[in-house]
């Protein structure tokens, strides 16, 4: 059977507020014009859909057993073209992220970014703070360093001082910090962490030779396996620390570089990449 979309919607509006005017208002018809489709749509079906009572309109049986059909019918295409609305808007950003602030800081506050930003589709893809922004086709890339990367512009997100960390059986029997020169020192592919450490600490190093790792993430594991004592960005490990997992030994800390939010210079920022930058920033400075 074919009937009009317009007069279904008149019927389906007019026989939730029972009134002829007060579905005109909700759908800016006049109520001639609203009365009128209803009466195409009854003089098609054959059928009486409302009669007249004293205090406006009653549904007959029939439009009893119509309504219920057309209100979930218009509810489901309006949460069709909902879907529609909200995919044509959503934007792409693709962002590299050094594993450790990924882990650390990111991830624990994805879902705000997200209810703030629905409308971007974060892409991430984690590194060991090696990253090529035009080849792996990046809109920003999240490193580690002192902020100079060649044809990039670089925001500053934190700093991320240095600390001794272990694990907590080990930590037992660790008093002093020369005690260190008896424990197996983990090593990052950063050689000269250790040597800064230990000079801030106003101590000569002792020789490093504890194995050498490409990830903090995969040092802190081996640390709290026992391993050996790690250098870390604690900042970024918190939980771990809280946790129990791992101890803080000292005090002394080493700062030998921040994380950076860094973009080609050519690359022209989208709204997307905008509203996450800003974010990024504003929770950064809120640490």
């Amino acid at each position: 059977m074919d009937l009009p979309l317009n007069a279904l919607r008149a019927f389906e509006v007019s026989a939730r507020h029972l009134s002829f005017t007060r579905a005109g208002l909700e759908l800016h018809l006049t109520q001639t014009a609203v009365s009128q489709h209803v009466k195409n749509l009854e003089d098609r079906l054959g059928k009486k859909l409302f009669r007249r009572v004293p205090k406006g309109l009653a549904l007959t049986d029939e439009g009893m057993a119509l309504l219920p059909v057309l209100v979930d019918a218009f509810e489901r295409i309006e949460s069709t073209l909902e879907t529609f609305k909200a995919t044509h808007k959503k934007e792409v950003l693709s962002v590299g992220v050094v594993g450790t602030f990924a882990v650390g800081w990111l991830l624990p506050r994805m879902r705000e970014f997200q209810t703030r930003h629905p409308f971007v589709e974060l892409r991430l893809f984690t590194n060991n703070n090696r990253v090529d922004l035009a080849g792996d086709g990046l809109d920003y890339a999240i490193r580690f360093g002192d902020g100079h990367w060649h044809g990039t512009e670089a925001v500053h997100l934190l700093s991320a001082p240095l600390a001794p960390v272990c694990a907590p059986s080990m930590a037992s029997r660790i008093h002093a910090i020369r005690d260190l020169g008896r424990e197996t020192l983990l090593r990052s592919y950063r050689t000269d962490e250790w040597l800064a450490w230990f000079q801030a600490a106003g101590l000569e190093p002792p020789l490093l030779t504890g194995p050498m790792f490409d990830s903090s993430l995969v040092l802190a594991d081996a640390a709290a396996q026992g391993s050996g004592v790690a250098l870390l960005p604690v900042r970024l490990f918190s939980r771990d620390l809280r946790g129990g997992r791992l101890v803080c030994l000292f005090d002394t800390q080493v700062e030998l570089g921040s994380y950076w939010l860094t973009r080609l210079k050519t690359r022209r920022e989208s709204d997307a990449m905008l509203a996450f930058r800003d974010w990024l920033a504003q929770s950064c400075n809120g640490l």
